[in-house]
Formats: C-alpha cells, sequence, structure tokens
C-alpha cells in the first residue's frame, strides 16, 4: 500500500511540481500509520485485515481525488480525520453499552424524521433532494440513517419474529424507502429494500417472505417506471446511451470511454481524461480509476471491497447473539450493495443510481457514515475475540 501511495504522489508531483502535494502526501503517510498503530494500541484483538483494507482503499480514493481536484481531496482528508476518531470510540461503546438493543422506536422514528426533513427542506442535486445545509456545509441523512435502519430492523427481529412484528417492521421500513423514492433517491431506496428483504430472511429463515420481497421489488420497479419520468430517463440511458449521447446518455458513455480507453494497464496518471465524466469524483470515480490506473488495478479494487464483504459475513456467522449476528449481516448487505451498485451503474451493468463507492468516493456524508459502518463491524469482532478468550481462559 505504502509503496503505491508512495509512487502515486511521486507521479503527480513531478506532472504538477505542485510543492503542496509533498506536504499532504507526508500528513496522509502519518495519519496512516498513527490509525494502523492507534487502533492496535486501543484494541488488542482489533481486525488488522480490516484497517489495512480501509487504509488501502483510502489511499487509492486519495490518489485519485488529488489527480481530479487537490481542493477536494484536501477536504476529504480533514473529513477521514475526524471520522477516524469515531471509529476508535465505536468499539468502547459497543462493548459496553448494552442498552443498544432496548431502544428499536429511536433508531426508526430518528430515520423517518431525518429523511422527512431532507423530503421537505432538502438542497436539489441533479434532479434529486439528497442532502440539507447545515451552517454552510450540507449534510445527506440517508447515508447515516442506512446505519440507524439496521440497527431498526436488528432490535425489532431480536425481539420477535412474530407476524404482528414482521407486518409493523415492514411498514416503517416502507416509510423510509417511500420517502427517498419521493426524494428521487432511488440508489438509496434500492440499498434499504435489499437490506430489509435479505434480513427479514435470516431472521425469520422464511423462503416465502424473500420470494415475496422478490416480487414486491419487481412489481415496485415496473410501478417506479410507469410513474416518474427521472426513472424512465435513467432506464433508457442504461438500454441505449448512444441515441442520446449529447444529453442523458452522456456520463455513462463518458464513462465506458474511459473504461475502455484504460484497458488492462490503464494510461497512466494525468494521462487520461477523466474530467469529462460529469460528477467524476462521486458517483464514477471507479472510472477514474480504470482509465488511469488500469483494469487490472480497478479489479484490485473490488477484490478488496469483496474481501471486506467476506470479513462482515463471518463475522455476522461467529455471533452467537441474533441481535449482533442481525447487525453485522445488514451492515455488510449495505456495504456490498453500495459497491454493486456504483461498480454496476458505471460499467452499464445496471442503470446508475447516484450512488458512491465507498471510502473512495468524494463526499463528507459518504466517507464519515461509511467509518461509522466499519468501526462497528470491528466492535463486534472484537467484542466476539473477548468472549472468546473469557471461554478459553474459564476453561483452561
Amino acid at each position: 500500500m505504502f509503496l503505491i501511495h508512495f509512487l502515486a504522489y511521486g507521479i503527480l508531483w513531478l506532472k504538477t511540481e505542485d510543492e503542496r502535494l509533498i506536504a499532504f502526501y507526508a500528513a496522509q503517510v502519518i495519519f496512516f500509520l498513527c490509525y494502523i498503530y492507534v487502533s492496535r494500541l486501543f484494541y488488542r484483538h482489533v481486525s488488522r485485515l480490516l484497517v489495512g483494507n480501509m487504509c488501502m482503499l483510502l489511499s487509492v480514493g486519495f490518489i485519485i481525488l488529488t489527480r481530479l481536484s487537490f481542493d477536494r481531496a484536501l477536504k476529504q482528508f480533514i473529513i477521514v480525520l475526524a471520522a477516524a476518531v469515531i471509529t476508535w470510540i465505536i468499539p468502547f461503546i459497543i462493548d459496553r453499552v448494552w442498552q443498544l438493543s432496548k431502544i428499536p422506536w429511536m433508531y426508526g422514528v430518528l430515520g423517518l424524521i431525518l429523511l422527512g426533513v431532507v423530503l421537505i427542506t432538502g438542497i436539489n442535486s441533479f434532479g434529486a433532494q439528497l442532502s440539507i445545509g447545515i451552517g454552510g456545509f450540507t449534510f445527506q441523512p440517508s447515508e447515516f440513517v442506512k446505519i440507524s435502519f439496521v440497527f431498526f430492523v436488528a432490535t425489532m427481529f431480536y425481539r420477535s419474529t412474530k407476524f404482528v412484528t414482521v407486518c409493523i417492521t415492514t411498514l416503517v421500513a416502507a416509510l423510509h424507502v417511500l420517502i427517498l423514492v419521493a426524494s428521487r433517491d432511488l440508489g438509496s431506496a434500492l440499498i434499504f429494500f435489499v437490506t430489509y428483504v435479505l434480513m427479514l430472511f435470516v431472521a425469520t429463515g422464511k423462503w416465502s417472505y424473500l420470494l415475496g420481497g422478490a416480487g414486491a421489488g419487481a412489481a415496485a420497479s415496473v410501478l417506479a417506471y410507469q410513474l416518474f419520468d427521472h426513472v424512465r430517463a435513467r432506464v433508457l440511458a442504461w438500454r441505449n446511451p448512444w441515441s442520446d449521447i449529447e444529453n442523458k446518455g452522456y456520463q455513462i458513455t463518458q464513462s465506458l470511454f474511459a473504461i475502455g480507453t484504460g484497458g488492462w494497464f490503464g494510461m497512466g496518471l494525468c494521462q487520461g481524461m477523466p474530467g469529462k465524466i460529469p460528477v467524476v469524483e462521486k458517483d464514477f470515480v471507479f472510472s477514474a480509476v480504470s482509465e488511469e490506473l488500469g483494469g487490472i488495478f480497478a479489479l484490485c479494487v473490488l477484490l478488496i471491497c469483496f474481501g471486506c464483504f467476506l470479513q462482515f459475513m463471518m463475522i455476522a456467522s461467529r455471533m452467537k447473539a441474533v441481535f449482533y449476528k442481525l447487525i453485522a449481516f445488514g451492515l455488510g448487505t449495505v456495504y456490498i450493495v453500495q459497491v454493486f451498485l456504483t461498480v454496476g451503474g458505471v460499467t452499464k451493468f445496471i442503470p446508475s443510481t447516484g450512488v458512491t463507492l465507498p471510502l473512495m468516493s468524494y463526499g463528507g456524508s459518504s466517507v464519515f457514515s461509511t467509518f461509522i459502518l466499519f468501526g462497528v463491524m470491528q466492535g463486534l469482532y472484537i467484542l466476539k475475540r473477548n468472549e472468546e478468550e473469557e471461554e478459553k481462559y474459564e476453561k483452561g
């Protein structure tokens, strides 16, 4: 990781001769070393694999963001510094605050209020209401509500999986999704929907719920296509972007051009033209990585993301408590669905949904919420390791 990081910033400095890059690179190295060291210092049983994967994804994100916009990369770095502190605190809370499983309605109501505020007073961005302004900063609540939503579902099904509980939980989950659809935040709506259906299946073990959820999702997709112009526009741009290459299909065609131009080995940093892709630093950062660093490197990034997901599922499988098992599974689902929607959208595998790539795309709310997600997973991993150590001590 450090070698790739060093070489990339060396190339960027040679291309730009911007002395700020040297200081920025040094600050990142210090941060990575401190983050790795402090994580191990605070928590003896921390998952070094998750820490390493986080740092690798962050380093790639910093490299490509610096290449695209130094100012945005610097802002992202400042947010990462604040978010890192949170991840050091969360495992302590997970291990010691047992009341987390006792307040389901706080998670559910808080999430609905935040999404409702965005629907009513949100800032319009590319036709969707995604964020609210607070003191000159923009805040995207849906990124954080993903986590509170998982906690809500986990607490409800931890208490009971009776039909009445399922109906109540489904109603609240549906309200989350409907508010997001009304806000035109289709990517987040899809993440919430898939996460809920899979958590419901894991909690109950009933295939009827899974099949019913899949059917409801298919019906909702058809209905959304018929009712909403922006949904039709995205589907048409996905089916044949070349027919409207100057307008609706411009973003996806430029993404495909970038990925194709990069080939397996890439054009090299500062040798491509990723800036031609609208909002490339957010939704389409994977295209920029593919163009300048190559398809092989981009596939390695995907393998790291998939490795994180596998570790999340491993943690879920090892947790004995249903509450913690559902949280681990739910957060893992949120993570991998978000990765799938992002990469699938930029490669024209599925219609673009406007979802960011965790830890790599520009966006304060996105990177902050992802740090919280990883912090919760670290907390569950540490909790399980501590329990296993206590059991060995009692037996031995």
